[in-house]
């Protein structure tokens, strides 16, 4: 069974990759949708080892309806004195600087504080973020499931208001550090994943139009997209996998639907063992991994017309540990 409670000594020796600094974050929003806005956010800085340091909190008034205030408890009279996002963007900034974004489901937080700070023509000083959720699988914890109560329980921590940002920013620093405590003492590598700025918000009117991939809307009526490309992949196609045999280095590897882990550090797995991901699926594809082979994805339809290989994130996962170096 998991060791996942060490004590101080077992973690004595501590990997100096890990990171300085840890800014632990939640945000309430108002909904969950690519142009709502955050109303609140807290964040607990953390040193080397997940110490507290300090907490902040603060509303923010989003210039529109707060969306479901049955679950977040913020109405628009309490949100109508609060400053705007642009207001506290500095003081923000200044928690997250040079810091980790830890948060549960870091994916939506960072994509919710990179498009604020868009919006207000700024860029946040974020450069990594680590997903709790991630980190659990990563320690093999033994969860039902991957919600904060979830993780908070199994640590002790007791949840004081749900969906309030101080107190869940509260809970997951107090749940991270035995978490990072547990991942130090076996010296695992954190799945710490690059967070991409948004940046380019301009007026729409004098935009020209852009590749699907870019999200136009939200507030304002502007538009992002993300500054920086993955890198080509280095190594020719190989063609496709065949069933039993190893991944080789520069095959091009498709997903679908929904995953355990999050898609992103899938696929930055994928790039990091030579791989091309692909955004579509092409007769040239060389394998596509999902979870639900016969779902009616435009992937999945395409997967079973060209005959293309399937395997699940598990069969994945342990494809991944073997991949074999491209023809040279």
């Amino acid at each position: 069974m998991l060791e996942d409670r060490p004590t101080a000594a077992s973690a004595a020796l501590w990997p100096a990759a890990y990171p300085k600094g840890y800014a632990v974050v939640d945000v309430e929003t108002t909904g969950l949708s690519r142009d709502d806005r955050i109303i609140s956010a807290a964040v607990y800085r953390l040193d080397t080892r997940g110490e507290v340091e300090d907490h902040w909190y603060t509303l923010v008034n989003p210039e529109r309806d707060p969306g479901p205030v049955w679950i977040h408890g913020l109405t628009s009279d309490v949100l109508e004195g609060a400053p705007l996002f642009p207001e506290i963007a500095e003081e923000f900034a200044v928690r997250l600087d040079g810091r980790v974004l830890v948060a549960h489901n870091a994916v939506f937080d960072w994509s919710m504080i990179s498009r604020e700070y868009a919006r207000a023509q700024r860029t946040a000083p974020v450069r990594q973020r680590l997903c709790t959720i991630a980190l659990s699988k990563e320690l093999g914890l033994p969860l039902p499931n991957h919600k904060l109560e979830s993780l908070a329980a199994h640590f002790g921590v007791v949840q004081e208001h749900a969906h309030n940002a101080l107190d869940d920013a509260r809970v997951l620093a107090e749940a991270f550090r035995p978490s990072l405590l547990a991942a130090a003492g076996r010296n695992l590598r954190l799945p710490l994943l690059e967070c991409r700025p948004l940046t380019e918000w301009t007026d729409s009117s004098s935009v020209p139009r852009q590749p699907q991939s870019s999200y136009r809307g939200g507030g304002g009526g502007g538009t992002w997209r993300p500054s920086r490309k993955r890198p080509a992949c280095p190594y020719p196609n190989p063609g496709r996998y065949e069933p039993g045999k190893p991944l080789k280095q520069g095959m091009r590897v498709a997903f679908s639907g929904d995953t355990s882990v999050e898609r992103e550090l899938l696929e930055d797995r994928a790039v990091e063992a030579g791989l091309h991901v692909a955004t579509s699926l092409s007769r040239l594809t060389s394998l596509l991994v999902t979870n639900d082979p016969d779902s009616y994805t435009s992937k999945a339809v395409k997967a079973k017309q060209f005959g293309t290989p399937v395997v699940d994130e598990a069969a994945f996962g342990q494809l991944l540990q073997d991949v074999a170096p491209a023809d040279h």
